[in-house]
């Protein structure tokens, strides 16, 4: 098991969406009309079912270890939480709760109402003494989630027959989100057991619209849960076909052996199906991602100790060009560690520094010392395993050899993807290029994690928190000091100035450069309809119908 922190482990769980492998691209499409063999569950027709195709095989079912996208997407869907987003949106509306929390003056504590004459697959009654075990369950048994709860919470209770008490550690205006976290699920306390390492993989009993009807190699089957509570799904069922790389599943929607497509296809497919929409047979369906891509400045490595080394580097930049080159347009610039996602997101590194703005970056380079005679020479390293990021990386050293006039050098460096993630918190990489995908929709989980120091210096940098996790080894105690008010503030108004003060701090400090925010694409059949995704990218089956 590795030692890297478990929010870095799941850069390496999680497969990119995009992907890419230059070499290939033409293979893939070159093979784009022969159809591949594979086997399905039930072909596409006319007793209602919905059949998803998609690459992504799920490790688990169990809530309570369950940390990649494949296992997450598909027990949101069997599930239900205390809140869930509003679709398309992260503002959060009760779903076993009745109500938003009553937060206690300290905001320590949480108290929720919970929705009564709800039952689980199995049909044990849902109360509040289930959801204190579901949610106590997710912290004790050590699962691969359990520190999004674990380091949060003091204590949970059923103060009450449908009455649920919750007590934090400190305070955390967070919470609510982390609530909605697809693990924080309610499961039956007659299946399952309390106990570390004591998981069920491949069962899952919980009270959602679906139960878990088949868990196969390559197909799983959901079925209607008839008792469910809530609005009963548009269609059948759910059959999810489980294909063995992108060109399988690019050429299993083309032939129409799945109704829907959904990660993870390759951004040359993406771009044909898109194309050929406008025949008829299919239509694309996009949303906003979550997942956010950025460039890490390690502060103790030469030049990068100089702000104006950094800077120059963010006004280099560009950000459309990236987009165009890399990713074939299938991302949203991104000017801000926080994503536009949310309505605090300012577009700070678009204000000050702008895409490829070559005049400004020369101009920091030579306030800091630097020339064509004595340029600033950088190394950029990334994981070997990462085809996106290698043409990002040699998208970067063409611009700046192309435009800068040999004032600053990129030299370009790999690693296999474990050896990467291990010692970038050891400070052995000056610039590295990481992904990120968020454990909650808050504009916290993209600050903390990157920008925490409690121990540390502004001489030596973090020795110990997000920052040295992350590489930048960044430190500021005005920093420290925000992420605690934002963090314990629950006046919306009063966070979000906090978070514009943090933002106008990294745009000046630049650890990090933001460069794009992930859109998400779904590709569904001609008559299938309301397919709809939420923010953390998961495909909402019960609206589907045909």
């Amino acid at each position: 098991m590795p030692t890297f922190p478990v929010w870095l482990r799941r850069w390496g769980q999680m497969k990119r969406f995009l992907a890419l492998f230059a070499v290939c691209l033409f293979l893939v499409v070159s093979c784009g009309t022969r159809p591949q063999t594979t086997t399905t569950t039930t072909s596409p027709g006319g007793d209602g079912r919905i059949t998803i195709g998609t690459t992504g095989k799920p490790r688990t079912f169990d809530p309570a270890d369950s940390y990649e996208l494949s296992s997450l997407g598909i027990i949101f869907n069997m599930s239900d939480r205390l809140y869930v987003y509003e679709p398309g949106t992260t503002e959060i509306k009760p779903q076993l709760a009745t109500e938003m929390p009553k937060i206690s003056q300290d905001g320590l504590t949480y108290t929720i109402p919970l929705r009564q004459g709800v039952v689980f697959h199995d049909g044990t009654p849902f109360n509040a003494k289930a959801m204190a075990f579901s949610i106590e369950r997710f912290i004790k048994n050590g699962g691969k989630p359990s520190f999004l709860l674990a380091d949060t919470v003091e204590s949970v209770k059923a103060t009450g027959d449908y009455e649920l008490t919750i007590k934090l550690k400190k305070p955390f205006a967070a919470f609510p989100a982390l609530l909605a976290f697809s693990g924080v699920c309610p499961v039956s306390p007659k299946a399952y057991q309390l106990g570390a390492g004591k998981f069920k993989p491949d069962t899952f009993i919980g009270t959602g619209p679906y139960k878990l009807a088949k868990y196969g190699t390559d197909s799983i089957r959901l079925d209607v849960f008839e008792q469910y509570w809530g609005e009963k799904p548009a269609n059948k069922g759910i059959n999810i076909q489980i294909l063995s790389k992108p060109a399988n599943l690019f050429n299993s929607f083309r032939t129409n052996a799945v109704d829907i497509a959904y990660l993870s296809l390759e951004p040359i497919q993406i771009q044909n199906l898109e194309k050929d929409a406008d025949k008829g047979d299919w239509q694309v369906i996009t949303a906003a991602g979550s997942v956010v891509s950025y460039i890490t400045l390690n502060r103790n490595q030469k030049p990068l100790d100089q702000p104006e080394v950094r800077q120059a580097i963010a006004a280099m930049v560009d950000r459309p060009l990236l987009n165009q080159r890399v990713l074939f347009d299938q991302a949203e610039p991104l000017y801000s560690m926080i994503p536009t996602t949310f309505n605090v997101s300012q577009t700070l590194f678009k204000d000050k520094y702008g895409d490829g703005n070559v005049d400004k970056a020369k101009q920091l380079l030579t306030a800091a010392g630097f020339s064509p005679a004595n340029p600033a020479k950088i190394q950029i390293w990334y994981p070997s395993s990462s085809p996106t990021r290698s043409l990002v990386a040699q998208t970067l050293k063409a611009y700046a050899d192309k435009k800068m006039e040999g004032m600053l050098q990129f030299e370009i460096k790999t690693v296999e993807s474990a050896t990467f993630f291990k010692e970038i918190s050891k400070g052995l990489y000056p610039i590295s290029l990481i992904d990120w995908y968020p454990d909650f929709l808050d504009a916290d989980n993209y600050i903390q994690p990157f920008l925490d120091c409690k121990k540390g210096s502004e001489v030596k940098g973090c020795e110990d928190g997000g920052s040295q996790t992350q590489g930048s080894f960044y430190y500021s105690q005005a920093m420290n000091k925000l992420i605690d008010q934002q963090r314990k503030e629950l006046n919306p108004e009063a966070r979000a100035k906090i978070f514009a003060e943090i933002q106008n701090i990294i745009a000046e400090d630049v650890p990090y450069i933001p460069l794009w925010q992930s859109k998400d694409y779904v590709f569904a059949r001609k008559g299938v309809n309301e397919v709809k995704l939420n923010p953390t990218q998961n495909l909402i089956y019960k609206t589907i119908r045909k």
